[in-house]
């Protein structure tokens, strides 16, 4: 019998207790409880617990979490012990500032392709990159063995770059497009439209 997959709500708190545990050992901080990690990020320590739960037990009452050791786990978990490869599509002003953005290589994700449709972008190279024409797509991505993309296209092309992605094998898209996309089961997208971000922050500013 398969085991209960764990709720994607808490596979999205995990990256956040990662980055607190990272800063805490940048700070010298060796051992940690659940009530700092959460005064840390805003979450109850009763919630980080039953988080954490979920994959095993990785403290002792009493004692706390080490540290160290809770940051290697949570990397296993989410699979961030590895560098990633990525593949950029579409690189206006909002693709162009991922292309140059240092935090990915810190953070062990790099991106190898660059793929837009305008004429006087191809061939083009940013930030070390040759800009490749999205016809490329499948066999580029396929060549490189790439698994995740991130979409920065128009509304209206979204859903037919998607398609051209999964058909070169591409199984995670963060997805700033804004529009959903439609893909089959097994791929996961994440969607960032700063739009929704900005009217869910709006609702609170009566």
């Amino acid at each position: 019998m398969n085991p209960k997959p764990v709720p994607d709500i808490v596979v999205g708190r995990l990256p956040r207790y990662l980055q607190a545990l990272e800063h805490m050992l940048l700070k010298g901080i060796k051992t940690t409880s659940s009530q700092e990690l959460g005064e840390s990020i805003g979450i109850s320590a009763a919630q980080i617990r039953k988080d954490l739960s979920q994959f095993g037990e990785f403290g002792k009452q009493g004692t706390g979490y080490s540290t160290s050791y809770l940051v290697t786990q949570l990397q296993t978990i989410l699979n961030a012990n590895q560098v990633w490869d990525l593949a950029l599509v579409g690189i206006g002003g909002l693709g162009s500032a991922l292309a140059h953005y240092q935090g990915f290589s810190n953070r062990d994700f790099r991106i190898v392709l660059a793929f837009d449709n305008n004429p006087e972008k191809i061939n083009k190279k940013i930030n070390g990159l040759i800009i490749m024409d999205i016809v490329h797509i499948p066999e580029q991505i396929r060549a490189k063995n790439v698994k995740i993309a991130m979409l920065t296209v128009p509304a209206s092309v979204a859903q037919t770059t998607t398609d051209q992605l999964v058909l070169g094998g591409i199984r995670a898209i963060l997805n700033y497009a804004p529009i959903s996309l439609n893909v089959p089961s097994g791929i996961h997208v994440e969607n960032l439209d700063p739009i929704i971000m900005l009217q869910h922050m709006t609702y609170y500013l009566k």
